[in-house]
Parts: structure tokens; C-alpha cells; sequence
């Protein structure tokens, strides 16, 4: 007798046999995996891109209140563990007296682990100027990126990669005078590596900080030393209080000021100002 019910599947369907569940499960053993980890364990990472870990105080009474929130990146070195990311939550951890934290084990390469540290501290905003210059000079010179495969990775144009990696140039002498001068904005430190020798970089600073210059003025200033202008247009002196409540500029209609002569016409003008 025929049947006259079908069942199964229609026809325009076929029985699947493949492995999408065991490559399901087979990626995610071979990709990044979530697993607590010894402290004793674990090395810090000698191509770190940061120089300086900075206060962890507040970051040690974070992880004792709530632990760990996100895990560090690590990538296994033999029987032990190399850091990618997140030293500073490994030593806040450390300092604490954790036995274990939270990590995210990646196998990857150098070249890969560089480029993952500098993007998670890009993107937390650790990182200064100098340090995350130092990092993309280092996937350039060590690891053969170009500036373009760079800006893809970071997300950045390719003339903002090039510009920062100039930074890199800047001998570590001069580092230090910015840093005393507080001379952090990348503007302005990427017309400083733009001069030839540390002599003019030294002098570009000592007016950047006398004068309170910002980047048109900078850049205006560094193309008398590097000969590029035979004289300023102006002379420029600018203040900003800490409490950035107002702007003070004066611009001059002469290359050259004095100090003396910038708090002579400060005066004059408090005394017309007392006289409205």
C-alpha cells in the first residue's frame, strides 16, 4: 500500500553531516581562552610598550574591593606565562598578595603580541606620547609594518602614524626636559622632532614653556630654527591658568620681547583697567 503521508525531511533539504559544532568548540579551544592562572607564574612582557606603570594605589584597592574585573592578556611561554596586556592589574595583583587572577591566554607571536598590547593601551588611553610612539617604531623597525598596515591595525591615518613615529626620534635628554616642562601635547612634540639637532630642540622648548606657545606659534618658531623663515612674523606670549578659566594672549609686532617689556605693558594695561 503507498504511502500517502511524507515524512522526514522535504527534498529540498539535504541531511547535514558536517563538524560546525566540533569546529565550534575546536575554535574556541584554539582561540583566546578565559582561565585562572598562578602569579607566580606569570612574566612580565620585556617588549612592554609602557615605561612607566604610574600610581596603582587606587588600582590595589579597586581589585581588594572587587578583584579583577577584566583579565590580563597572555600568551603561554613554556611552562610559564608572558604578559601581553594589562601589567599594571598583574602588579596591583601581586602587591595585594593574589595567588591567581583572571587571564585571557592567546597564542600568538611576537609581532602579534606587540601590536595587541599597543592597541589595548591605546585604547585605554595608557600610554604616553613617547611610549606609544616608541611602540609603533617598533612594529616598523622590528616587525616590517608599514605606516599604512599600522593605521589600519591602531586606526589612525597613515600621516598621524608617520607623524608619531617621528616622535620616537627625540633623544631621551630632551625627553626629559619636556617632560620637566610639562610639554605633553603631541602637536606640539611632533614639531620638536622635526628639528635637526637638541640644541634647537632645547631652545624650541625653553620658548614653548617662557612663552606658553601653542601649536601655530610652535610651528612657527621651529621653522625660524631650522632656517626655513628668515625672521617670526610675530612674537606671541600666551597664559593659561590651572584653573583654565580664561586665556591670556598678546601678540607683538616685533620678533624679539623681553620678559621685562611683556610685564611693563601687563601693568600699563592693569592701570588702565583701574582707571575705567
Amino acid at each position: 500500500m503507498p504511502k500517502t503521508k511524507r515524512t522526514g525531511l522535504p527534498e529540498s533539504l539535504n541531511m547535514r553531516h558536517d563538524n560546525h559544532f566540533v569546529e565550534l568548540i575546536s575554535s574556541r579551544y584554539l582561540g583566546p581562552r578565559i582561565r585562572m592562572i598562578q602569579v607566580d607564574k606569570i612574566d612580565p612582557n620585556p617588549r612592554q610598550a609602557r615605561s612607566e606603570l604610574g600610581d596603582i594605589e587606587d588600582l590595589m584597592k579597586s581589585i581588594k574591593l572587587k578583584g579583577i574585573l577584566e583579565p590580563i592578556l597572555v600568551r603561554p611561554k613554556g611552562e610559564r606565562h608572558e604578559i601581553i596586556a594589562g601589567e599594571r592589574r598583574f602588579i596591583a595583583a601581586k602587591k595585594i598578595g593574589l595567588s591567581e587572577i583572571p587571564c585571557i591566554e592567546m597564542n600568538v607571536e611576537d609581532n602579534e603580541a606587540l601590536e595587541l598590547a599597543l592597541i589595548e593601551n591605546l585604547q585605554r588611553k595608557d600610554l604616553n606620547v613617547f611610549e606609544e610612539a616608541d611602540g609603533l617604531k617598533s612594529l616598523a623597525e622590528v616587525y616590517g609594518y608599514s605606516h599604512q598596515e599600522i593605521s589600519e591595525k591602531i586606526g589612525k591615518a597613515r600621516s598621524t602614524v608617520t607623524e608619531i613615529i617621528n616622535i620616537s626620534k627625540i633623544p631621551q635628554e630632551v625627553r626629559n626636559f619636556c617632560k620637566m616642562n610639562q610639554i605633553t601635547s603631541r602637536s606640539i612634540l611632533i614639531e620638536i622632532a622635526k628639528l635637526k639637532n637638541k640644541e634647537e630642540m632645547f631652545n624650541l622648548i625653553s620658548e614653548i614653556k617662557e612663552r606658553e606657545l601653542k601649536r601655530e606659534d610652535t610651528r612657527e618658531l621651529s621653522k625660524k630654527l631650522k632656517g626655513k623663515t628668515k625672521k617670526l612674523k610675530y612674537y606671541v606670549y600666551n597664559y593659561r591658568p590651572e584653573e583654565d578659566n580664561y586665556r591670556l594672549r598678546i601678540e607683538f609686532k616685533r620678533q624679539n620681547v623681553t620678559k621685562e617689556e611683556i610685564i611693563k605693558i601687563l601693568e600699563e594695561l592693569i592701570k588702565k583697567l583701574k582707571g575705567i
